[in-house]
């Protein structure tokens, strides 16, 4: 009999404990067991590993996120810009039809003349500015040395001509000036 009882003690879980009631029977009673350390470990690295899942994740979905905003962001960042020349684009069509039609060059002129200020005024709001070169010392940082002309004495190193325009966008340059600079 004791071999018998070894044997069932062998098969129950370790948390329980046979007892012996009043009447003679047994009976098998559960108590909690606590944690083991083992197991307490097993349980925060679990938890762990989780949360550090979870927040992989996360940045995972933030990084995407970002990447997609910023394309898109990239798609329409000129918007603004080329709403605001929409105006200009049809004032040079409508100017384009009264050509057609125009007898006096003057009034063509003065139009067209119209339509560019027009133009200069929208780009200056967004942030556009001439750069002024001509009489200026030479500036390798802005100007864009096309030739160079013998001058007198006092001219030289300095702007003589402008053959194109340099241009500044909120104090960045965007265009050198292509200058004749004196020797």
């Amino acid at each position: 009999m004791l071999k018998k009882k070894n044997k069932e003690n062998s098969e129950m879980p370790e948390n329980a404990v046979e007892t012996t009631t009043e009447n003679g029977q047994e009976e098998t009673v559960e108590t909690e067991a606590t944690p083991s350390a083992e197991d307490k470990l097993k349980d925060e690295l679990a938890q762990a590993n989780d949360k550090y899942l979870r927040l992989y994740a996360e940045f995972d979905n933030f990084r995407r996120r970002t990447i997609k905003e910023r394309e898109e962001a990239r798609k329409t960042e000129g918007k603004d810009v080329i709403v605001a020349l929409l105006p200009v684009l049809d004032d040079f069509e409508r100017a384009l039809r009264a050509m057609d039609k125009a007898t006096e060059v003057s009034s063509v002129k003065e139009g067209v003349e119209l339509i560019q200020n027009k133009l200069k005024g929208v780009l200056t709001q967004k942030g556009l500015k001439e750069m002024k070169s001509i009489g200026q010392p030479f500036d390798a940082d802005i100007h864009e040395a096309v030739t160079s002309v013998p001058v007198p004495d006092e001219q030289k190193g300095q702007v003589i001509d402008e053959m194109e325009k340099g241009y500044e966008l909120n104090d960045k340059v965007v265009r050198f000036a292509k200058v004749i600079v004196g020797a």
